[in-house]
């Protein structure tokens, strides 16, 4: 899938590759020619406590010697790592310079909603929003991006998007890798399609109406089919899944096994062996993998089929045909350079003690589903802020209102969110929690999955066990939504407020 047909053009590659109906490389390799980018580093420590990043307009070469249009935070395209540390008090300044509405959410941050940067908080073009809060959540990595109501998507792939880290002092106790692009590597996954010239292209119609925008070309950090210089030892991925709707399926073309030691909530009990791994828009995993063999490997992922999980046999096929990304193919190649320092050399046998999830018996159950096609309620108004028409959108039968207030759990309180997803596999996200997940399809979750999230795949029923800490008020409340970028800005999204 790297579909690098552009790229292998422009780079004057003597054989254009075959490309199938999906738009993914079947014959020739990706070249490989790109030092994969490090974004550059914000450390608010450093910073006397503040972060300062601008939203606006640039222009990146995916391509040689060809400029797109993109957005960016404080970058043509996506934007600094931000490093925060627990315990801080932190001073943000957000700066819009674009021509048109934007925020800047906090993706598993725990802020309380008036600082967390939902579509309830726009920053207008030529103003400059400062929330300020305290750091208070263990150790872990999280992402920011554009979240404005019924345009998240398209701001998105654009380019508004950015990681962060947040350092509790666990990485070092652990002697786990922790030298910034070097041996721990921040790994933004995309996908994108591009036009003739080079430039993005985003439309959402036909497929994407339904399965949200994927794209035909595969990029790191970035980047198409970058190579990433690392030591002769074992080496962190911090991975997100930046991308608007596809979901990754991650091996190494060796079959070597990695070893998952995070989610998006923080570590997990003990690192989990693993040769493939799955990961959502919005997830984030991180990855200890050991190089200390010296050979170059390349980090592939498989076709995206869970995206037709649910349908028909006759949509999922029409679909199949028309999708142009979702395919197989190579992300990035790691090569071993035997002259950086490899100070960790082995992995740890335990990470950091979880407490078993434990609730009353009369704990506040709540049905959600993740409702599309002929099962919503029709004639409803679209909250998609312009994103058309096609098949509705919603939440238990609702489109997206920002009006409306969907659940007013206590603060301080837990309950079981019991969520089912209909005709495809939906990534589930919730602003200002970090849940446990009890049960998926009946069944509890893989180990991988055990720790604390912000954000799960779901092709089934799931239960999971909220714990309401930040609180949120009726004018600046918390979101929770599908992440399959197109489905949150059409209506499947919906708030709730603390009492």
């Amino acid at each position: 899938m790297t579909t690098r047909r552009f790229f292998l053009e422009r780079a004057g590659a003597a054989t254009a590759l075959a490309m199938t109906g999906q738009g993914c490389v079947t014959g020739g390799k990706p070249p490989f020619v790109t030092p994969l980018p490090i974004p550059a580093l914000q450390e608010a420590r450093k910073r006397n406590g503040h972060i300062d990043i601008i939203a606006t307009k640039g222009k990146h070469a995916f391509f040689p010697n060809q400029q797109a249009a993109t957005y960016g935070f404080s970058a043509a395209f996506l934007g600094p790592v931000l490093m925060l540390h627990s315990g801080d008090e932190v001073q943000f300044s957000v700066e819009n310079k674009l021509d048109e509405v934007t925020t800047a959410h906090w993706h598993g941050v725990l802020a309380p909603a008036a600082v967390d940067g939902g579509p309830h908080l726009a920053i207008k073009p030529g103003e400059i929003w400062r929330p300020r809060f305290r750091v208070n959540q263990l150790e872990a990595t999280a992402w920011y991006h554009a979240h404005p109501h019924g345009d998240s998507g398209r701001q998105v792939y654009m380019g508004l998007a950015g990681m962060v880290i947040i350092k509790d002092g666990t990485s070092q106790r652990l002697g786990l890798p922790e030298s910034y692009g070097v041996d721990d590597l921040p790994i933004i996954l995309q996908d994108r399609t591009f036009d003739s010239t080079g430039n993005l292209k985003y439309a959402v119609n036909g497929p994407a109406m339904m399965m949200g925008v994927r794209g035909d070309t595969l990029i790191v950090n970035g980047a198409i089919a970058p190579v990433a210089r690392v030591p002769a030892g074992i080496v962190r991925l911090r991975i997100l899944n930046a991308a608007n709707a596809r979901n990754f399926d991650l091996s190494f073309q060796d079959d070597r096994a990695f070893h998952v030691i995070a989610s998006d909530g923080g570590y997990l009990p003990n690192p989990v062996a693993m040769t493939t791994l799955t990961i959502a828009p919005g997830e984030r995993f991180e990855v200890l993998v050991d190089l200390s063999d010296g050979q170059a490997v390349e980090l592939v992922t498989a076709e995206d089929r869970r995206a037709l999980m649910g349908m028909g046999s006759g949509i999922g096929t029409a679909m199949t045909n028309e999708m142009s990304g979702s395919g197989a193919g190579s992300l990035m190649r790691f090569e071993v350079d035997g002259s950086l320092a490899a100070p960790v050399k082995s992995i740890p046998l335990s990470l950091l003690a979880l407490q078993e999830p434990t609730y009353p018996d009369s704990i506040v159950r709540r049905q959600i589903s993740l409702d599309m096609g002929p099962g919503m309620m029709r004639g409803m108004r679209m909250g998609g802020g312009g994103m058309g028409s096609g098949p509705p959108v919603g939440i238990n039968g609702r489109v997206f209102d920002m009006n409306r207030i969907d659940f007013e759990p206590a603060l301080g309180s837990s309950e079981i969110w019991e969520i089912s997803p209909t005709m495809m596999a939906h990534p589930f996200h919730i602003h200002g929690v970090i849940f446990r997940i009890l049960s998926m399809s009946g069944k509890p979750p893989a180990a991988h999955l055990a720790g604390g999230k912000d954000t799960v795949l779901l092709d089934g029923p799931a239960e999971l066990l909220m714990r309401f800490l930040q609180p949120a008020s009726r004018e600046a409340p918390f979101m929770f939504h599908c992440h399959i970028l197109e489905h949150e800005d059409r209506g499947m999204m919906g708030q709730y407020a603390t009492r």
